[in-house]
């Protein structure tokens, strides 16, 4: 220790450089604690704008012309067990996904004939599906669209696969299932944690 001391002493360059070093790990620390403050508060402020917007007549409209654009809210999803209730937008773009949680525009239409299938955050913009791999056989899944609303039943448990796996969300409409989605592990994306339901009751337009 005595050495480094004297080494910095006379070596002006070094102490400099260990006083930048210091600095950009202190940076570091505190984006890697600040950014997920950032993401939630962002996500915050874009669902307060998505409530009023699924509320809205003009909204109710365009779901029912099936013509809800990405970004705008197409459902409301409640998970009771994890205390998730967060607005769904249309598309899980990066820019959709900001929202917290998005629907495959290829799959169907909540309550609908065929697989819903919704990818959430699960560390960043609100985490709505921080909790996934809680869930289990029987655990309710309510989806409420801007003209109706249903219930999803947990049909099996929650399991892994490969982000390259897209059989998960593909539309079967001989089916009526939710299918749910998220990284895995936590502050990862190396793979994909799913979770199927099957739909239980209700109807696409009972509101």
């Amino acid at each position: 220790m005595d050495r480094l001391i004297q080494y910095l002493r006379s070596h002006q360059w070094a102490r400099r450089g260990l006083s930048v070093l210091s600095v950009a790990l202190l940076a570091g620390a505190v984006g890697l604690l600040g950014y997920p403050l950032y993401t939630n508060f962002y996500q915050g402020r874009v669902q307060d704008r998505l409530s009023d917007e699924i509320a809205s007549p003009e909204l109710a409209e365009k779901y029912r012309q099936r013509r809800v654009e990405v970004g705008e809210s197409l459902t409301r999803i409640r998970i009771p067990k994890l205390g998730v209730d967060t607005i769904v937008v249309e598309g899980t773009t990066a820019s959709a996904l900001r929202a917290g949680a998005g629907h495959y525009p290829t799959t169907a239409l909540p309550c609908e004939d065929g697989n819903v299938g919704i990818a959430g955050h699960r560390t960043t913009y609100g985490k709505p599906f921080a909790n996934l791999d809680r869930l289990k056989p029987g655990d309710t899944i309510i989806l409420e669209t801007p003209i109706g609303s249903c219930t999803y039943e947990v049909s099996k448990q929650p399991f892994i696969v490969a982000p390259t796996n897209l059989d998960v969300v593909a539309n079967t409409p001989t089916t009526r299932e939710l299918t749910l989605t998220t990284c895995h592990p936590k502050h990862s994306a190396r793979q994909r944690l799913i979770v199927k339901a099957n739909f239980v009751s209700g109807e696409p337009g009972t509101a």
